[in-house]
């Protein structure tokens, strides 16, 4: 939902009403209302207060000429180093600095409006839910405008529901999230109905806020039990009411998220036996109401988290719990600020302020006293309450005492119940006459977009229709990340990264908006790889088993699909390495599609060899380890850590003489080839790393090659080896029947003339060897040397350069007739006419032509040079290319060919020198 003022309106919540049905095995979000994030932000006026405590409604700025009433603004808290330091969040204990809060972190953003103004005095509509100080850096206001904000959308009276696979209790492959608000504002969702979601039955994300969800149940979620699953009805934004909702067997079922600005409120809400506490699950949240909060079988919680949610440290600051029960209520208060807690009933721990614990208090609700006090009594009218008619007395009368007998055996009024009764006290009436539906209204139809040429090989390079193929080549991140805005804004593209509810960059990739900024980058190749493991908490490099589920976003997905038994290193359930993880596969098979449409490539590796060596943590909650699947791979267990901290296991892992593990690996490469069927944009690699041996790559051709033979079907082979490996292959005729591609990536020609060449199958990773013997300088002359002497030997394959001074160099690599070089974006007439052309030998020169059609000269020095036009009749056309930004360089010359043709060089750096037949 994308447009203001859209009401999405069923026939009921319950039986016989609206289902709307996430079908199919998609984790696609059910609705997602969405505006635009173009916000336009105008220049800061810093707050002069030295403090504005909480709650207050108005302060000075420094210059209030600037603003009017009616401006919309943004209220900045910063986070400074002192205010860090006072609060003890540098780090956690032990080697936990890298959780630790850094400055400009966690800044409070409020979102308000300006009410009025008096000389530079503004009052605005909400108040501040933590203190403006000065000695802790203050605060200021940024005013914007932001058209593309929507607002007045509302979701209501009808059931969202999901399939799912009813053989595996845990299974992910199904809807996640049910709404989602972004970008948003003044917006509701009431009388709604959830079931077998895995994420959020409603999620408001922090460009979002005055939200309101009433009288909405989430029921038999689905899902691994772990973080980022089940946190049902969660506020990252401001101003969202949670009101008389209900959640069974979630983890956190009310909760807000990072630094939400407040003020946010759950009221009359019931969480039944969920499998984690609700509350402030991550840093800083503030002027957060839990009231007439009941938690059957878990906590309620304002306390330091310390590391846990990937170092939330203190989660909330200024909040209430109001009229609540659970089954243990942590109220901690952080430094220099406080957290309350009134009528509690549980199990108590924290140094929080505490009155009435185990009795009742009045106001029965703080919410609709506070809003009754601004608005007048009526509003209780329309509070709705579950009635409370009986009294708690410990010295009734006997007429009292019998009154209380009758009642007991009156059922109970439940909170589920009673939601399912909504209908009847605030009835949502069908469409009317007067309201068009979507068929009247219309939409648009998708467009037809069309594929590129498809991808092969003329003359040994890659080419798509005429042209050759170039471009950067980009490498998806495999460890490291969080969510939060500091980590989202320097986030790199990613097709297998994954976000429960949130797409774009740092999240989940959208791989329309992805695919269209790598080419504007001139990104030719995305080289991907499996994560080294899947969630955030093994960045540590610990190799311990982890105490719970609680996994920290981005995930890293894995090839291969969770089981749904037993528990893996990581106390997710096990991965079973006979099925596929198939929100894994499709995301890489649609991403080939947009590739073959936009010009784009996947190296696909099909391994990641970091796992099997070097640090011990690589392999802790790798799917092939033994205690990570169900299946029988045959490595041992518990992993045999060298000097308790290192692994070298690669060797067993490429060893196929297992029949278990052969059979497996086999299925899996098989699995590699199955998803890309139809598909040209798509180069298949053994693994990322690999210098591995000699008898793991014959294995990996000899299941390619049976796969096409049995398929009929080619895919695009890369031999990406060590080069003793790589020449092995290349020399026996089966074998270099089925490589398509050379990939120098492994070893390299230095710039004396020798290779930096390790040997295969050694069992050290490439930056191990590199430790061992020297790696030696690369130049422009050894990298054309090393990829000319390929194309030489084997003129039919396409050669890759990918080893140092790939992009240094790309020019090097282009002229001796390599592939997918990282040259600036050339002409469409440059790219037709080099993919035509081969290497040619000349004294000094680096020249790429094709006799009596046309040449290319790269020439760096600044004198006069002769070209040998001799062979070329006729009259050419030259133009000057600037070699480092592809510009086209001055006019077009004529220049008359069959003799030696002088030329002075007239510019500055290296050029490109494009003769082409007229």
């Amino acid at each position: 939902m994308k447009k203001s003022g859209v009401v999405l309106r069923g026939a009921g919540m319950g039986d016989g009403g609206t289902v709307l049905l996430g079908d199919g095995r998609t984790r696609e979000t059910v609705i997602r209302v969405l505006g635009d994030n173009n916000a336009v932000l105008k220049p800061e006026l810093r707050i002069t207060d030295a403090y504005v405590p909480v709650n207050a409604m108005g302060f000075e700025v420094e210059n209030a000429g600037s603003l009017k009433v009616g401006d919309r603004i943004r209220i900045v808290r910063p986070s400074t180093a002192e205010w860090v330091q006072s609060l003890k969040m540098e780090e956690f204990g032990g080697e936990t600095g890298w959780l630790g809060w850094k400055p400009g972190q966690r800044d409070v953003t409020w979102d308000r409006v300006v009410t009025a103004i008096c000389g530079n005095r503004i009052t605005i509509d909400a108040p501040v839910t933590t203190a403006l100080d000065s000695k802790f850096g203050g605060g200021f206001v940024v005013p914007y405008q932001w058209n593309g904000r929507i607002d007045n959308i509302g979701i209501e009276s009808l059931r969202i529901e999901s399939t799912f696979d009813p053989n595996n209790p845990k299974d992910e492959n199904h809807r996640w999230m049910g709404i989602t608000f972004e970008n948003t504002e003044n917006a509701w969702v009431r009388q709604v109905t959830f079931r077998h979601l895995a994420g959020s039955a409603v999620a408001v994300y922090e460009s979002a806020g005055k939200i309101t969800v009433e009288d909405c149940k989430s029921l038999e979620p689905v899902s691994e039990i772990a973080g980022q699953r089940r946190n049902t009805f969660f506020t990252q934004g401001g101003q969202v009411l949670f009101l008389r909702c209900y959640a069974e067997y979630g983890i956190h079922d009310f909760a807000t998220g990072y630094c939400a600005p407040g003020p946010n409120a759950f009221v009359q809400c019931e969480s039944r036996l969920p499998h984690g506490f609700s509350g402030t699950i991550d840093s800083w949240a503030s002027g957060v109401l839990f009231d007439i909060v009941n938690v059957d079988g878990n906590a309620l919680s304002f306390k330091n988290r310390g590391q846990d949610g990937q170092g939330a440290g203190w989660t909330a600051a200024h909040s209430v719990f109001w009229q609540c029960s659970a089954s243990r209520i942590e109220n901690f208060a952080p430094p220099g600020t406080q957290n309350y807690a009134f009528g509690a009933w549980a199990a108590f721990a924290g140094d929080g302020f505490w009155e009435n614990v185990n009795e009742h208090i009045q106001p029965r609700s703080l919410y609709f006293a506070q809003l009754s006090d601004r608005l007048g009594k009526q509003v209780l009218a329309r509070s709705f309450l579950i009635p409370n008619e009986t009294e708690a007395s410990s010295s009734p009368t006997v007429e009292q005492a019998a009154a209380l007998v009758e009642s007991s055996h009156r059922p109970t009024i439940l909170l589920t119940d009673w939601i399912d009764q909504a209908a009847q006290r605030s009835p949502v009436t069908a469409a009317g006459a007067m309201v068009r539906s979507i068929d009247e209204i219309g939409f648009p139809q998708p467009e037809n977009i069309h594929a590129l040429p498809a991808l092969t090989i003329r003359n040994g390079r890659l080419v798509r229709g005429e042209e050759l193929v170039t471009g950067a080549r980009h490498e998806v991140p495999w460890w490291r990340g969080s969510i939060r805005p500091h980590d989202v804004a320097v986030a790199r593209p990613h097709i297998t990264r994954y976000v429960p509810g949130r797409v774009g960059k740092g999240f989940t990739d959208d791989l329309q908006e992805m695919t269209d900024s790598l080419r504007g980058q001139h990104i030719a190749a995305v080289d991907h790889n499996y994560g080294l493991w899947y969630d955030r908490r093994r960045d540590d490099h610990e190799r311990i088993r982890r105490i719970d589920g609680e996994t920290w976003p981005p995930f890293y997905e894995q090839p291969f699909a969770r089981s749904g038994k037993d528990a893996a290193w990581d106390d997710l359930s096990k991965y079973d390495l006979q099925q596929y993880n198939e929100w894994y596969w499709n995301r890489l098979r649609e991403f080939v599609t947009l590739a073959d449409q936009k010009g784009l490539l996947l190296y696909h590796q099909n391994y990641f060899q970091h796992n099997i060596l070097e640090a011990g943590a690589h392999y802790a909650d790798f799917p092939w380890r033994t205690a990570n699947n169900i299946n029988q791979a045959g490595f041992p267990e518990p992993p045999p850590y060298a000097g308790d901290k290192r692994i070298f296991i690669a060797d067993q892992f490429y060893d196929i003489a297992n029949p278990e593990r052969k059979a497996l690996h086999r299925a899996y490469i098989r699995q590699c080839l199955d998803n890309f069927s139809g598909q040209s944009g798509v180069i298949q690699f053994i693994s990322a790393e690999y210098t591995g041996p000699l008898h793991f790559v014959q294995f990996w051709l000899d299941v390619i090659g049976e796969w096409e033979r049995e398929k009929g079907k080619n895919a695009w082979v890369a031999l990406s080896t060590t080069k003793d490996v790589q020449d092995a292959i290349l020399a026996d005729p089966k074998y270099a029947a089925l490589i398509d591609i050379i990939d120098i990536r492994y070893w390299h020609r230095r710039e004396n003339g020798t290779d930096y060449a390790p040997k295969g199958g050694k069992n050290l990773a490439p930056r191990q060897h590199a430790r061992i013997q020297k790696t030696g300088k690369v130049s422009f002359a050894s990298v054309y040397s090393a990829v000319l002497e390929y194309k030489k030997k084997y003129p039919g394959k396409a050669v890759l350069y990918n080893a140092n001074g790939a992009e240094q160099h790309a020019w090097a690599v282009l002229l001796a007739g390599g592939s997918v070089s990282a040259v600036p974006a050339l002409p469409k007439a440059f790219l037709a006419a080099v993919a035509a052309m081969q290497p040619s030998e000349a004294a000094g020169q680096y020249i790429l032509s094709r006799e009596g059609e046309g040449l290319v000269i790269y020439q760096e020095g600044n004198a006069a040079f002769d070209v040998d036009l001799t062979h070329f009749n006729g009259v050419y056309s030259l133009r000057r290319l600037n070699a480092r930004t592809g510009a086209v360089l001055g006019k077009t010359e004529k220049i008359k060919g069959g003799k030696v043709v002088s030329l002075v060089f007239k510019e500055i750096g290296p050029v490109i020198y494009w003769f082409s037949k007229k």
